[in-house]
């Protein structure tokens, strides 16, 4: 049996007066890939936002309800926000590598909690960067820029960069949407092999990505749950009326 390793009850988030959640309750086991899934603006990205706290960012904004990872309040006084982030980690929709060379890109985090130690340095960056797929193609560059990359490269370093803190939890957001298919597909294949060691949390508008790689998916409308299963129950036996329609293709 799975043990849950991230759970959420009745959260509520407000932008403003706008309530943008309304009243989420969804737990996530260890390990595994979970897709969220609905119409451009029904909460799914601020949702996995509230994960890491990376809501915090934005003024105005109120969350009530309880999320708890292993068991801690993510949200209590005594939260260390750094901690949180390096124990899940986000990757976004653009590719977003900082404009240096590819190694200080996946040290980045060891850096700054002041690891110097170059041989373990060394180490980190070649299994992160074999974790994240992309290894055989920047091994002999790894001290030029990571902008001279392709975007899906790109997109893979940053991966990598979120796995060299050794993350237990991996929130993407739209991670290929800005990609070409070819990326996009390697993107997948490197997710499929995450999912073994760590739990993935992805919001992706494309449906036949969330059948193909996704273990359980959740549909959110308009700011609510409407139903989270297995992925195949979710396209192939909805329980709910409004997944029926969004999966088919009626709306959204």
């Amino acid at each position: 049996m799975k043990e849950e390793i991230l759970t959420t009850q009745d959260l509520h988030l407000y932008y403003g007066d706008k309530e943008a959640l309304k009243g989420i309750n969804l737990n996530f086991d260890e390990k595994g890939i979970t897709a969220l899934i609905g119409p451009s603006g029904c909460g799914k990205s601020t949702y996995l936002r509230t994960l890491n706290r990376m809501n915090d960012l934005i003024p105005n904004v109120t969350i009530t309800g309880t999320i708890k990872f292993k068991g801690d309040d993510l949200y209590a006084p005594s939260a260390d926000t750094v901690q949180i982030r390096k124990e899940i980690g986000m990757v976004f929709q653009q590719p977003n590598p900082f404009p240096f060379s590819i190694y200080d890109n996946v040290i980045y985090g060891l850096r700054i909690a002041g690891e110097k130690d170059k041989e373990k340095l060394d180490a980190v960056v070649e299994k992160s960067l074999r974790q994240a797929a992309v290894w055989d193609e920047v091994k002999d560059h790894l001290h030029e820029s990571a902008l001279a990359l392709s975007g899906g490269q790109q997109q893979r370093v940053c991966i990598a960069r979120v796995l060299a803190v050794s993350p237990e939890i991996i929130l993407l957001d739209e991670p290929t949407s800005a990609l070409d298919p070819v990326s996009s597909s390697q993107i997948e294949a490197t997710l499929l092999n995450l999912r073994h060691d760590y739990t993935i949390i992805i919001v992706t508008h494309n449906l036949q990505q969330a059948s193909r790689i996704a273990d359980r998916t959740a549909f959110f409308m308009n700011g609510e749950l409407i139903e989270v299963d297995q992925t195949k129950n979710i396209f192939m036996n909805p329980a709910n009326k409004q997944t029926e329609d969004y999966i088919s293709g009626r709306f959204g």
